[in-house]
Formats: structure tokens, sequence, C-alpha cells
């Protein structure tokens, strides 16, 4: 019995390996996991946002959400950043997406926490360095929200539907 069960396990950890090699992870060229975010990327700067890469995409994705926000900001979490609809087939965002309500190929952005469409860079008050969440769901159907939904209502129609979730987290202070 013991020289079947070895066969099944070495299976099984083939199994698990192979899937470890596949995770869904987001990054971004501009800042490492953990890392400052640039000047150029908050409300001190230019106020674009980063470029961010993914690979290891869930089988079956049809569509991404991705939503920025600070957990730190002292009112709260603050949203700085909601788009989604990204096509299934999208693996990455070029820097400065534009802030139209409608953008790359269908997504939408929704409204962030300075009730306007598009990316709010981080834009803390002084002291303690915040900590920004940039948060990559993979769907396996569009929201079919139109724009300018809320980070709530995004949650709420992904809800069901996600085949995996990517974070990259940098910080930001001054």
């Amino acid at each position: 019995m013991a020289k079947l069960a070895r066969p099944f396990v070495a299976f099984a950890l083939a199994i698990l390996v192979v899937e470890a090699a596949m995770a869904f992870t987001l990054s971004s060229p501009a800042f490492p996991p953990g890392g400052r975010i640039p000047r150029d990327h908050t409300c001190d700067g230019a106020d674009r946002s980063p470029p961010l890469v993914w690979d290891g995409v869930p089988q079956g994705t049809r569509a991404f959400a991705l939503i920025c926000d600070d957990p730190d900001a002292p009112a709260g979490t603050w949203v700085h950043w909601v788009l989604y609809d990204l096509p299934g087939s999208t693996t990455s965002l070029a820097e400065g997406v534009p802030p139209g309500e409608t953008v790359l190929g269908g997504a939408h952005h929704g409204v962030n926490d300075f009730r306007r469409t598009g990316y709010g860079g981080p834009c803390p008050p002084p002291g303690k360095p915040h900590r920004y969440f940039f948060r990559l769901y993979a769907l396996d159907a569009p929201t079919g929200l139109p724009p300018r939904a809320t980070k709530a209502k995004v949650l709420d129609a992904i809800a069901g539907h996600v085949r995996g979730q990517a974070e990259l987290i940098g910080v930001y202070g001054r």
C-alpha cells in the first residue's frame, strides 16, 4: 500500500510546484514590491499612473478589474483608482493611462475618492509613509457596469466572478 501512495504523493507535489510557478502576479517597472512609488506617480509630480505588468493569468479569465487604495489615510481607506472591464487578453498597462471614462479597448474608469475618473496618485499628509495597494482581479466575465462606478459597486459586481487576485504594494510619504 505504501508503494502505491508514493507515486500519488509525488504527482500531487508536482502539480503544486507547477501551480506555484504559474502564480498570478502583479508588478511595476517603476517600483519594486513594497518600494517607494516614484514622485512622477504622485500628486507631488506628474500624477501619472505607474506602468503595471501581470503574469500567470488564471485560465478562463475574460476581463480584469484594478483597484488602488490607501488604507492608511486619516479618514479611512482612500480610493485612488478604479478601472474595470479590461479585456482578458490584456497583460500590462502603460504609464499614464488617460483619465477618460472609457479607455483601452472598452475598459471603464470608476470614480475615485478625488471625485474624478482615472488615476489619482498618492497625496498623503506629512508624516509616516502610507501604503498603496494595487489589486488586480482576474474575472470570468466583464462587470457590465457603465463608466463612473464606485469601488463598492465594482466589488459587488465581481463577487462570484473572481478567478484570481494579484497584489502590488507601494509606499509614499512626505
